[in-house]
């Protein structure tokens, strides 16, 4: 094992004698492990630097006052010149009350801030995108989490950033605060759990069926979990062609549909009795009932490795498809999905192949979205970002093992954000107008100076090299624990 760790092959790195269920179980404890420590050796992720120089001491005067004084009497009088004349043109607020962080519930405000710096390095490693980690208290004087207060926040931020990126906000929260602020706010707001995962989850679909020989309207398929991701990647399968006939999605009482009474009664799941009202028109009783001759199963739940079961899978159709995408640990592993019968299986994580993972979709469309300085994401943005992911993955080439764009493939950030672009400019939300190759070039021109900063911190030693010795501390652990 070496400092750059090939996640598809980190199974390899552990003792031969481990079983497939405890070589999973060890690279996630692996992982978790040194992901502590690395945090604590470069005490996290992100910094503040400079994009301006200093050629001497007057320049002070030129940056700050009293040059800088023309700056803020031109953004006065033309607010839309901040885009240009600050860095709010290419800069996102990554916002959070930290309420539902990946598979562990509620961490405390700045619990979240792990993720949220995370997404800021995403964001400008894979998109060349600057971004802040904003963790924020959302409980009111009963304790209770408000999302009004979120809601207010955003609206209050709004003038410094270019775009936002909700993340990590408990339902029913969190689908009242992105709806609020995509209608409140001129800028984008968009939330990477629910919309980021519809758009990745889609993008794998697309070309899952495609190796399958099936199509997306004549599909059956079956969510568990209704949750901000899953109602969200529901409503965009059906936007773009799916049939809520054969659609059944489940929460942790049972299937929606419109008999769902404590759903409709409850008005802050306004987002899942749409879903009731327009699927499964056979309202199944059990997943086992419903994954009986189903093409689909897309998982977003309790974090497995047993939420879902092979018998399950077994009742499936041929060649079927299982997205088991909970966080960190999937509703079952791979190696058991395919014994049971899977075709092709994905998850989460990027040391299983296929990993369906946001990270492939935020940094491009966003970048896109600021190139043109959007006032929103819409759906239509969204599902062609969808297809950008899919048809480039396609393009290159797919198989059951390979069924979707990855985060070492910098072009597709590039071409998202020009997809996303133009759509932007047909829906008529952007500010600005461009080509698609003027924004690709664009996109790909900070993608690659962001690679560029990156490389050279570390190869200058600002940014450290970390020890051998914290790897493989991590690795003993994480045997020893599943010996």
């Amino acid at each position: 094992m070496d400092l750059d760790i090939s996640l598809k092959d980190l199974s390899k790195a552990f003792p031969a004698d481990l079983s497939p269920d405890q070589k999973a179980k060890a690279q996630t404890l692996f992982l978790k492990r040194l992901s502590v420590s690395a945090h604590q050796f470069f005490g996290g992720k992100m910094q503040t630097v400079p994009m301006c120089g200093l050629w001497g001491y007057n320049w002070f005067n030129v940056w700050y006052t009293p040059g800088v004084s023309a700056v803020s009497t031109t953004i006065r009088d033309d607010n839309d010149t901040s885009f240009a004349l600050s860095n709010r043109g290419n800069l996102v607020a990554v916002v959070s009350d930290s309420t539902r962080v990946l598979g562990d519930g509620d961490c405390t405000p700045p619990g979240g801030l792990g993720v949220m710096e995370g997404k800021a390095f995403l964001m400008k490693y894979l998109g060349g995108v600057d971004a802040t980690a904003i963790c924020v208290d959302s409980r009111g004087k009963d304790g209770k989490h408000d999302p009004q207060k979120i809601i207010d926040f955003v609206k209050m931020l709004q003038p410094s950033f270019g775009a936002v990126n909700l993340e990590d906000i408990s339902q029913p929260n969190c689908f009242k605060v992105l709806d609020d602020l995509r209608e409140a706010c001129d800028i984008p707001v968009w939330h990477d759990d629910a919309q980021g995962t519809a758009c990745v989850t889609l993008a794998g679909l697309l070309n899952a069926l495609k190796l399958a020989g099936k199509k997306l309207g004549d599909a059956r398929i079956v969510l568990l979990g209704a949750g901000a991701s899953n109602t969200t990647i529901a409503r965009l399968i059906l936007a773009d062609g799916g049939d809520p006939a054969k659609m059944c999605v489940f929460d942790s009482k049972g299937s929606l549909h419109k008999g769902r009474k404590d759903i409709e009664a409850d008005k802050a799941y306004y987002r899942k009795w749409e879903i009731c009202k327009a699927t499964n028109p056979q309202a199944y009783a059990s997943e086992a009932e419903a994954l009986k001759g189903a093409d689909v199963l897309i998982a977003l739940s309790t974090p497995g490795p047993d939420t879902v079961k092979k018998e399950w899978i077994k009742a499936m159709a041929p060649k079927s498809i299982v997205f088991a995408c909970a966080n960190p640990v999937p509703e079952i592993y791979p190696h058991a999905a395919k014994e049971a019968g899977a075709f092709i299986v994905a998850t989460g994580r990027g040391d299983f192949p296929n990993q369906v993972n946001n990270s492939v979709c935020f940094p491009g469309l966003l970048k896109g979205a600021l190139l043109v300085r959007a006032r929103k994401v819409t759906d239509g943005m969204a599902i062609r970002c969808a297809h950008s992911i899919a048809d480039f993955a396609a393009k290159r080439g797919i198989d059951p093992e390979n069924i979707t764009a990855k985060m070492d493939e910098t072009e597709v950030f590039a071409i998202q954000a020009a997809d996303v672009a133009v759509k932007a400019i047909e829906e008529g939300v952007a500010r600005v107008k461009m080509t698609w190759q003027e924004a690709h070039d664009q996109a790909m021109k900070g993608i690659e100076e962001s690679h560029r900063i990156i490389d050279d911190l570390m190869k200058m030693g600002h940014i450290k090299t970390p020890p051998m010795s914290m790897l493989q501390e991590a690795m003993d652990w994480a045997v020893k624990q599943v010996r």
